[in-house]
């Protein structure tokens, strides 16, 4: 069933337009998948001039392929992930690609890569050696995991489980530590930009995608999001119900919004103690249970109540 649409008053505004910091500054991508290009598109976002050098599509490929997986399995994220930035095909393993590369190197101020260190050694890009041909040059390495383990397998679903952030057999709604991870490499961008213009010359930055992981777990290490927690279900006000035609996320959680709600609910509840209480979870599970989302949507507007109602 589809979702009730939302009175026009909760419409959210349109982002301003974002800053420029990066204009000027040339970012070269050899980074496949999912976090580089992701950051790589934080950057043009921020002004940057972005270009990439993919390896070759395989010989069996048809025609337009490209040697990035992302293309084949989802054109529609990779489209997205590199509007506005230059791609052109170059093997790292050859000599004719490995000029094309210097070439590029030449006139970039950052090169973001997603290599395990020891294939940087293989295509001569180890930072010893980069640094030394191209002083200027920062270095932004996405890794899977930090420092020694750097060499080890994994992915997305792997780092999440090693942060404690896979809770059931459901997979995670979206790829967290990737998206993560990449808003970490932008900021290491910058970072480099940074240092460069303040030292005149280039730094290297690792980013390690399990480490982006542990970031966004930390409120579960804190206990703020651990089963029983304010926001672990704990609170009557911060949770998930089933309402008559579908769900609702309920995020009543400060003082004024959980009196705004149990007012609306007819609840009798003082404090934030009470709010902790199985009596006050199951009035409001019985109430929310005799609601539509469209009724919803309106208390939500005019009792000012945070919550935000899905289908089934």
């Amino acid at each position: 069933m589809p979702s009730a649409k939302p009175p026009a008053a909760r419409k959210t505004p349109s982002s301003p337009s974002l800053l420029q910091p990066l204009k000027g500054v040339r970012v070269l991508s050899l980074a496949l998948n999912l976090p580089g290009p992701a950051a790589v598109m934080r950057c043009r976002q921020m002004g940057a001039s972005c270009v990439k050098l993919e390896p070759p599509p395989p010989a069996s490929a048809p025609a337009g392929a490209s040697g990035d997986p992302m293309k084949l399995y989802n054109p529609k994220a990779y489209a997205a992930l590199h509007d506005g930035v230059r791609t052109a095909a170059a093997d790292l393993k050859t000599e004719a690609g490995q000029q094309k590369l210097h070439r590029e190197l030449a006139k970039a101020d950052v090169l973001l890569t997603s290599f395990r260190p020891s294939a940087l050694v293989k295509l001569g890009l180890d930072w010893k050696a980069l640094h030394k041909q191209y002083p200027q040059l920062s270095q932004v390495a996405i890794v899977g995991s930090p420092g020694e383990r750097a060499e080890e397998p994994g992915h997305d679903l792997t780092y999440l489980a090693e942060n404690n952030l896979v809770t059931s057999l459901d997979l995670p709604a979206t790829l967290y530590a990737d998206m993560g991870g990449s808003l970490m490499a932008s900021e290491a961008v910058l970072q480099a930009v940074l240092h460069q213009r303040a030292k005149g010359k280039g730094a290297y930055l690792e980013v390690a995608l399990s480490a982006a992981a542990g970031y966004l777990a930390l409120p579960r290490s804190w206990g703020l999001t651990q089963p029983g927690a304010a926001v672990g279900g704990g609170h009557a006000g911060y949770r998930l119900y089933a309402c008559k035609d579908g769900r609702v996320a309920l995020a009543a959680l400060e003082p004024h919004f959980a009196a705004s709600l149990c007012a609306a609910a007819g609840v009798q509840a003082s404090g934030m103690k009470a709010m902790f209480a199985p009596a006050t979870h199951a009035a409001i599970e019985a109430w929310l249970k005799g609601k539509t989302r469209e009724e919803l949507d309106t208390l939500a507007v005019e009792k000012d109540i945070p919550l935000h109602t899905l289908a089934r």
